[in-house]
């Protein structure tokens, strides 16, 4: 779609086809372009940590929905248009979109979940519902977001008896009857839906899921090693050449000493090159969450006996060589069915990890990495740069220093071998990245424990505190992160910092800090034009629902910080108050 303005002159509007042919803007045009904006509003907006903001600065965002009259419409729209959703596509981890997974539909869930309009989005989703039965899986959805799982509940149980086999209802059913502590029941759901889609990662991951909480580990590692991973294309975020000079005004009501980074250099070229070379936080779409699984392994489990079992399922290097030695018969091996390809983490821009040991699992010399960095040591004792637990780099391999032999003596006759499967590549490139960041982590820690001994300052710079802080969290280590970003906080502000902080006191039920947190969030983004963020408005609304209203306010009055930072604040708890959140009545 295009407006062209001629100065003086006249105002034309028209769009313009695949081909660029011209051609006459129709009303249902408009209706596609309104949708879609407001669709791009909730997914092209800031979670708080200022991550969208830098990607692309300079740019306004603001809240295309304020009033209940304005909901209306947006619904209205996309009832009108709902059946043609899935030509939007969808999010990275779904291979193929359709009518219940695609941009539209994660648009509005989005939508309902961070303004609480649940009652909206059931009439929506009724209405659709009995023009299609797929839709109710989305409304099931709904149900639960809006604590009425009774209702949902009965209603998976007539969807799947009119529908057995839609991966998305049995989807559903599997994540809440896991959630309620009934992996029993939800492992029979989730192996259903992986037969109904199979190409899909979300069935795959799902099972993964539940085998972790079932922990049954070895069948957790064989079931993400069978998950089809998709490489990440953010085509609608691209990468944007670096300006000769910016200019970026100051709008008055957002101007405070506290929040003002905008005189602070960037750091990069002064971060530790281990640091810097962390792959892990580079991951998107579905290498990021099944990384997110792996580590939820081995917080569980530890190092050691996360190897110990990918030595019992997946053929080692020792074990492959030994059976290429040996006579033909070798096509017959179980251990060859899983051997796919080429999938890597490569094609997503992933930098290969760094490590010590290029020895590989999987037993192909292709899956060796080409050209990879050398690990720069820790300015203490060499043996403090290897985890205590994990001396073996790439999976398990029993090859370098001494670790305490993970393979028992029948291991030596292979006589499970016929019996394993070969490690995918990107599998076997996820252990290496988690190695790396479990190698880095033992690093920051061991440092950290010796110079409190010595009564020495542990100094790092605001950079490395954030990286720091983002690498316990990835590990699951809450009090380290929170101890690495408070520590970059008293450097300078960091918005990605103050949102590792806002989760922490979410957690622990903390509303004064949480409300703290906050308004600082919020005044950092209208600093930088981003004038609404779905995240942070989803904080406010939990906490006036928990807090009350009124009580809201008037901790965010008695902040010592100056009244036209507090008044950004009072305009998201003005939009609770417009939609009639729980506890903004008061």
């Amino acid at each position: 779609m295009r407006v062209q303005v001629q100065i003086p002159g006249t105002v034309e509007s028209y769009c313009v086809d695949e081909r660029g042919t011209k051609l006459e803007a129709t009303e249902e045009n408009w209706l596609e372009t309104y949708l879609c904006s407001v669709l791009r509003a909730y997914s092209y907006a800031d979670n708080g940590s200022g991550d969208t903001i830098k990607r692309i600065i300079g740019v306004r965002r603001f809240n295309p929905i304020t009033s209940t009259e304005q909901e209306h419409k947006f619904l209205d729209a996309a009832e009108k248009l709902f059946f043609s959703g899935w030509q939007l596509g969808s999010e990275p981890e779904i291979q193929v979109p359709n009518l219940v997974s695609n941009h539209l539909t994660s648009g509005l869930l989005h939508y309902i979940k961070t303004t609480g309009r649940y009652t909206s989005g059931i009439n929506l989703f009724e209405k659709l519902r009995n023009r299609d039965p797929e839709i109710a899986s989305l409304l099931a959805k709904v149900y639960m977001a809006g604590d009425e799982e009774v209702k949902a509940v009965q209603l998976l149980h007539e969807a799947v008896e009119e529908l057995p086999m839609d991966y998305s209802l049995l989807d559903c059913q599997a994540e809440f009857c896991n959630r309620k502590g009934r992996s029993d029941l939800a492992l029979e759901m989730a192996k259903r839906s992986v037969v109904s889609a199979p190409s899909e990662f979300g069935t795959w991951a799902r099972l993964a899921q539940i085998y972790v909480t079932m922990e049954r580990w070895d069948m957790a590692l064989l079931t993400l090693n069978s998950c089809p991973m998709f490489t990440y294309q953010d085509k609608d975020a691209p990468r944007l050449p670096e300006p000769a000079r910016i200019s970026l005004p100051l709008a008055p009501e957002t101007l405070c000493d506290e929040i003002d980074d905008s005189g602070a250099a960037p750091e990069i070229d002064s971060v530790h090159p281990t640091l810097r070379r962390l792959a892990a936080g580079n991951y998107k779409g579905t290498f990021h969450k099944a990384y997110i699984l792996l580590t939820e392994v081995t917080k569980k489990i530890g190092w050691d006996h996360l190897l110990k079992i990918r030595s019992q399922v997946f053929v080692m290097e020792e074990e492959y060589r030994n059976e290429k030695q040996m006579p033909s018969g070798s096509s017959r091996n179980a251990s060859t069915i899983a051997l796919r390809g080429t999938d890597t983490p490569q094609p997503n821009g992933h930098g290969e990890p760094a490590e010590e040991d290029p020895p590989s699992s999987s037993g192909t010399d292709a899956s060796q990495p080409n050209g990879e960095p050398t690990v720069a040591s820790s300015h203490l004792d060499p043996e403090v740069s290897k985890p205590s637990s994990s001396i073996t780099v790439r999976s398990g391999s029993e090859t370098p220093q001494p670790l305490p032999p993970n393979s028992d003596p029948s291991h030596q006759a292979y006589t499970q071998f016929h019996h394993k499967r070969l490690c995918e590549r990107w599998l076997d490139n996820l252990f290496m990245v988690l190695y790396e960041d479990l190698r880095i982590y033992t690093i920051w820690r061991t440092e950290a424990s010796q110079y409190r001994q010595q009564q020495l300052a542990y100094k790092k710079n605001a950079e490395e505190w954030e990286i720091l802080g983002e690498l316990a969290e990835r590990l699951h280590h809450p009090d380290e992160a929170v101890e690495a970003w408070q520590n970059c906080l008293g450097i300078r502000f960091s918005p990605k910092a103050m949102r590792g902080m806002l989760k922490l006191y979410e957690r622990r039920g903390d509303g004064r800090n949480t409300l703290g947190a906050l308004i600082r969030l919020v005044a950092w983004q209208y600093r930088w034009y981003s004038e609404f963020s779905p995240d942070l408005l989803y904080a406010t609304r939990k906490l006036i629902e928990d807090e009350g209203a009124v009580k809201v306010r008037s901790i965010v009055q008695a902040t010592s910080l100056p009244q036209h930072i507090l008044d950004l604040t009072h305009q998201y708890a003005a939009l609770c108050a417009a939609f009639r959140s729980d506890g903004s009545e008061g």
